[in-house]
């Protein structure tokens, strides 16, 4: 079996282009010009250079293809130009599905994300069934998602074979820029996070949701969601475990969500006047008024899917970031574009 994977240059695609060489796949995958490539040093994979906004490196890089497992998407809580993450994760998604279908993929399996689920008023975890609209969308990343999402589902619809994963808060190994979860995790163990908010995410490891994937393109159904979650946790919780593992002490201070929305509001002036990014967004402080907590039982049923603690992701993570040097010097997180 041969496969596509795009992102597989970040940390999920880079996740499940490991998973599929251990089962035995060929992997095919789409980096732009350019592209970190640390997480594919050690893979032995073909590389095609390309761009989901370039529909032509599409058409070759899904030729000969058994399944496409689009991982690629432009993952910033504040980016400066909004449309070039529209671009690369509305338009880029539907370009490649109308490519994988018109080459005669068997499946084709689109990473959503849970900013796609809605959440029960009643606080309970949200699921596939959840009812959710555009407008509960907070920023640009979370609308951009839903509306790939939607492009994914009106292909199915039309008779595409798309199968839609949405993966939680993966943590785990080789989160080479960190993603914004896993700046949560790095920050927390190098004794950045004096404080905390009252909010909540669902942890999985990354591993876990890689094996997802697989299981998505051989048991999901066309046309079907499934949640690649794992724990439930307050962000209390997660901070307490991470500075655990870390040999520090949690933080005490809980911050109203009022007293941290004029700062984030700062801090994005700041990043618009310097160009720089900032990890304090008003959009981070808006999502952080809800506990975001899924589940993933849809996916247990009906895939077999199956995760480990959340211990567990946060040691893995630690270990590498040890191993790798982050815990040594200051690193500013730069997530960005997967692949």
């Amino acid at each position: 079996m041969k496969a596509l994977v795009t992102g597989a240059s970040g940390f999920v695609g880079a996740a499940l282009a490991r998973t599929l060489l251990g089962a035995g796949w060929r992997v095919r995958v789409l980096t732009r010009a350019g592209s970190d490539r640390r997480n594919l040093r050690a893979l032995t994979v073909e590389n095609i250079v390309g761009d989901l906004t370039d529909p032509a490196s599409l058409e070759r890089a899904v030729a000969d293809c058994d399944a496409v497992f689009h991982a690629a998407a432009d993952y910033r809580l504040w980016v400066p130009d909004p449309q070039t993450m529209y671009r690369a994760n509305v338009d880029g998604t539907r370009h490649l599905i109308e490519a994988a279908h018109r080459a005669g993929v068997q499946r084709i399996v689109y990473t959503s994300s849970v900013a796609c689920i809605g959440l029960p008023e009643d606080g309970s975890p949200g699921t596939e069934a959840t009812p959710v609209a555009l407008g509960e969308m907070v920023g640009h990343y979370k609308r951009s998602k839903f509306l790939a999402e939607r492009v994914a589902l009106e292909a199915a619809e039309a008779g595409a074979p798309v199968v839609i994963v949405n993966p939680a808060a993966p943590v785990g190994p080789r989160d080479v820029k960190p993603t914004p979860t896993g700046q949560i995790v790095l920050d927390a163990a190098l004794g950045r996070t004096p404080a905390y908010v009252d909010t909540g995410l669902n942890i999985v490891h990354v591993d876990d949701v890689a094996a997802g994937h697989v299981l998505a393109f051989h048991h999901g159904r066309i046309g079907e969601r499934y949640i690649l979650g794992g724990e439930n946790l307050p962000l209390r919780e997660i901070l307490v475990q991470i500075t655990r593992l870390a040999g520090r002490s949690p933080p005490r201070l809980k911050l109203p969500h009022a007293v941290v929305l004029p700062i984030a509001y700062v801090a994005e002036g700041i990043a618009r006047l310097t160009g720089r990014p900032t990890r304090v967004t008003v959009d981070s402080v808006r999502m952080a008024r809800k506990r975001m907590y899924f589940s993933s039982d849809k996916a247990v049923r009906e895939l077999g899917y199956g995760f480990r603690p959340a211990a567990v992701a946060f040691a893995d993570a630690l270990e590498w970031f040890g191993a790798e040097g982050y815990l040594e010097a200051p690193r500013q997180g730069s997530a960005g574009r997967e692949g």
